[in-house]
C-alpha cells in the first residue's frame, strides 16, 4: 500500500498536466475535432428558389398602351411627343443566381434595375407639323441597367445605344437614364447626333413591367 500511494503521488503531476492541456481549448470554446458536413436532412431544411409565375396578360397589355410623355427637340423647334417601349429579350446579371436570368417582353422591376442588358423597340410620336407617317420615329438598340441604390430598388441607371429610322432616313442615337420607385418612374435623354435627323428627345420614363 504505501508503495502504490508513493507511485500515484508520482503520477498526480503529470495527470494534472495531461487535464490541463485537454481542458483548456474547452474552455476557451475550441472544438477538438471539425464539425461534420451537413447530411441531406440538413440541406433539405434550405429553401429553394422558385421560378416567378410571371406571363402575358390582359392587364399587363394594358398598361404596356400607356406612353411616357416626351420633349422632343431638334434644329430650330421643340415639340411634345409620347413614347412606347418594349422588350424583346433581356438577360439580367443581377438577380438570384438560382433563377433563369432570361426574360422576354413580361420583366419585374427587380431583374431589370438589379443589373441587366436588354434589347428594346420604341416607337415615338412627334406633334410636329407635316404629314402624319412623317410624325414617327422607330427606334430599335440595347440597354444596359445598373443598380445604384438599393439593388436598384431606390435607383438605377442605364446606358444604351439604338438605331432609329424616320422621315425615310436611318440614323443612330445613344442614350442615358435613370428611375426611382422600383424602376417605375425615371427620365431618360435619348440624343441623335445623325445629320438629317439630329435631335435631343428627353422621355419621362413610366414602366411598371
Amino acid at each position: 500500500m504505501p508503495r502504490a500511494r508513493r507511485i500515484a503521488r508520482r503520477r498526480a503531476p503529470a495527470l494534472a498536466a495531461c487535464a490541463a492541456v485537454l481542458g483548456w481549448p474547452l474552455a476557451r470554446g475550441w472544438p477538438l475535432a471539425h464539425a461534420a458536413p451537413e447530411g441531406p436532412r440538413q440541406a433539405a431544411a434550405t429553401p429553394a428558389a422558385t421560378e416567378p409565375g410571371i406571363r402575358l396578360t390582359l392587364p399587363w397589355l394594358l398598361v404596356q398602351v400607356v406612353p411616357s410623355p416626351a420633349l422632343w427637340i431638334g434644329p430650330g423647334e421643340a415639340h411634345l411627343g409620347i413614347r412606347w417601349q418594349v422588350t424583346p429579350l433581356l438577360y439580367s446579371f443581377g438577380m438570384n443566381r438560382k433563377l433563369s436570368p432570361w426574360r422576354a417582353f413580361v420583366v419585374e422591376p427587380l431583374t431589370r434595375h438589379a443589373g441587366s442588358i436588354e434589347l428594346f423597340g420604341s416607337p415615338e410620336y412627334i406633334a410636329r407639323p407635316g404629314a402624319f407617317g412623317e410624325r414617327w420615329m422607330l427606334r430599335g438598340g440595347v440597354r444596359a441597367y445598373f443598380p445604384l441604390l438599393h439593388r436598384g430598388d431606390y435607383m438605377s441607371c442605364s446606358l444604351g445605344g439604338s438605331a432609329v429610322y424616320a422621315r425615310e432616313r436611318l440614323g443612330a442615337s445613344y442614350e442615358a437614364g435613370v428611375y426611382t420607385l422600383f424602376g417605375a418612374l425615371g427620365v431618360q435623354v435619348t440624343h441623335t447626333p445623325t445629320a438629317a435627323l439630329r435631335s435631343t428627345t428627353f422621355t419621362l420614363s413610366i414602366r411598371y413591367f
